[in-house]
């Protein structure tokens, strides 16, 4: 999965655990997998995160803890983020975007993908909340 390097840094310190994703513009994770995560494709891993949860929610219905969960303190620390990365033009309250929840990992934790997703989720049979 791919993040901006600050957020990387994020992630690796504890501090993010949510992302949000444009549709249509990036690939579907799957909740119970286990992904590297980078900063370009084919570059080497940062580090793992396992996907706990994936839901669909318009743009404008983010909470003051999800906000905390992307690793910002207030609405206007995420928004300005948001227009970095996507442009002030995809700040759109209706905008319907899929989040994505998760847990960092350490490496040798995640070369058992499958098997530790299972064991740390329970029974691996978690619903995605996504058609």
């Amino acid at each position: 999965m791919l993040f901006k390097k600050k957020h990387i840094e994020m992630i690796l310190a504890g501090r993010k655990t949510q992302t949000r994703r444009l549709p249509g513009k990036s690939a579907s994770y799957s909740v119970g997998r286990v992904y590297a995560i980078r900063d370009r494709w084919f570059s080497k891993a940062h580090g793992y995160i396992l996907i706990t949860r994936k839901f669909r929610q318009k743009l404008g219905e983010i909470s003051l803890e999800d906000i905390r969960k992307e690793g910002y303190n207030n609405l206007e620390e995420f928004r300005k983020a948001w227009e970095e990365i996507h442009g002030s033009e995809l700040w759109q309250p209706n905008l319907t975007v899929t989040v994505y929840e998760f847990k960092p990992l350490h490496k040798r934790r995640a070369s058992t993908n499958h098997i530790f997703a299972r064991r740390y989720m329970g029974t691996g049979s978690s619903s995605s909340g996504c058609p």
